[in-house]
């Protein structure tokens, strides 16, 4: 039998905690969950990458 997302969420829901996201604006690190609904918004629509390795 497999277990579903919602079993392992549910089963350990006393467990889990509050995770705080954090980004880098104007040259310093600010919790995304302190920004403003334009600026949560513009958090939302950026492009994620990964860079390649160099070597």
């Amino acid at each position: 039998m497999k277990i579903t997302a919602e079993q392992i969420l549910e089963k350990n829901q006393e467990s889990r905690t509050k995770c705080l996201v954090y980004t880098r604006v104007m040259g310093y690190h600010r919790p995304v969950e302190s920004f403003n609904i334009g600026k949560k918004g513009e958090h939302r629509q950026r492009t994620h990458f990964t860079e390649a390795r160099c070597c």
